[in-house]
């Protein structure tokens, strides 16, 4: 299992959320660079970025920030958020991003994801936001009549390979992960599944490994010392 630390930016800072409410947003690091480079010295392969001014109104001001990681560390980067049309993903992934997140979009038009899967295959995620167990879009200021294990299947079933999956009640809480669905959805589809959303320590990245998940994203934890990065990098790699 591999860990994807995690940098959120929102108005060029680096800032965590609760329970997906920007009106929580508090800043968490000085320097996204410096916090990269640490990720990177403890011994993580790639990060996972979120552009949430992206997530609100589908564009991509906060672009040269994941670039700029994505160029200047040897870190594989994942960016999500606002990621709505082919011509957003293909600026991403010619500009050295390894991996982008279609969230809102899986939802209201399924094609294109069918689209960027044809040309960019296992470059393009899908990330599965749920609220109750149905799926939330628009930067989680909606949510659809979709459940989350009927949207992982559809997703699984024209090719997408990277589903992240968030229990948005448990994000930014540590409260621990919700191992039911993650159980749930990592049934359900063929695709692998990143946990996101709640982990709080090493027991919640024991947890992840032992469901058999491709990944975990860890951030709070790791920004309030309840999570040691290098020791949650270690238990992953731990074969069962």
């Amino acid at each position: 299992m591999i860990i994807l630390p995690a940098i959120d930016i929102k108005d060029g800072n680096c800032v965590r959320l609760v329970k997906g409410d920007y009106g929580t947003a508090h800043k968490v690091a000085e320097s996204y660079m410096d916090t990269a480079r640490m990720f990177e010295n403890c011994g993580a392969e790639w990060i996972h970025m979120v552009d949430l001014d992206g997530a609100k109104d589908a564009t991509q001001q906060n672009r040269d920030i994941f670039i700029d990681v994505a160029k200047n560390t040897k870190l594989r980067v994942e960016v999500g958020g606002g990621i709505r049309t082919p011509e957003a993903a293909e600026m991403y992934l010619s500009s050295g991003i390894s991996r982008v997140i279609i969230g809102s979009a899986a939802v209201k038009n399924p094609g294109l994801v069918k689209t960027l899967v044809k040309e960019y295959g296992d470059r393009i995620a899908v990330g599965i936001d749920a609220k109750n167990g149905m799926v939330a879009t628009e930067g989680w200021l909606e949510t659809s009549d979709v459940r989350f294990t009927e949207l992982a299947k559809a997703m699984s079933d024209i090719g997408v390979r990277y589903i992240i999956f968030t229990d948005i009640s448990k994000d930014g809480t540590l409260a621990g992960v919700n191992a039911v669905q993650l159980d749930e959805i990592n049934k359900a589809c063929s695709a692998n599944i990143i946990a996101s959303g709640g982990v709080r320590n090493i027991e919640d990245i024991r947890n992840c490994r032992k469901l058999g998940l491709y990944g975990a994203i860890c951030g709070k934890s790791i920004y309030s010392g309840t999570l040691d990065l290098k020791e949650a990098i270690s238990e992953a790699a731990i074969k069962e």
